[in-house]
């Protein structure tokens, strides 16, 4: 059984940046595929980005596009989300997700975490 447990959350103006982590316990992190997902107040959980298991395969939000960045640390078993040019409408509550091996932009994840707030002021 793996956790998921993300950290960094906060409170930012709008135009700064986060860095959002997701450290991993109770698996095999170096073969799961690493998502995060978010969810604004009264809208559906929507994807932000994914990594493949080796760091090789990205995958990006339209919205995110040049200015988010997903990367990890499998000696660490953390992902990272780096949040730059930070807008209002990015204010959400951030998971983060895991699977075997291969990314989706879906929310066919076997593993998430609790969340982060994220609010960005304007």
């Amino acid at each position: 059984q793996v956790q998921l447990v993300e950290s960094g959350g906060g409170l930012v103006q709008a135009g700064g940046s986060l860095r959002l982590s997701c450290a991993a316990s109770g698996g095999t992190f170096h073969i799961l595929a690493m998502g995060w997902f978010r969810q604004a107040p009264g809208k559906e959980r929507e994807f932000v980005a994914a990594i493949n298991w080796s760091g090789g395969s990205l995958s990006y939000a339209e919205s995110v596009k040049g200015r988010f960045t997903i990367s990890r640390d499998n000696a660490k078993n953390t992902v990272y989300l780096q949040m730059n040019s930070l807008k209002p409408e990015d204010t959400a509550v951030y998971y983060c997700a895991a699977r075997p091996l291969t990314v989706t932009t879906t929310e066919a994840y076997d593993y998430w975490g609790q969340g982060t707030q994220v609010t960005v002021s304007s």
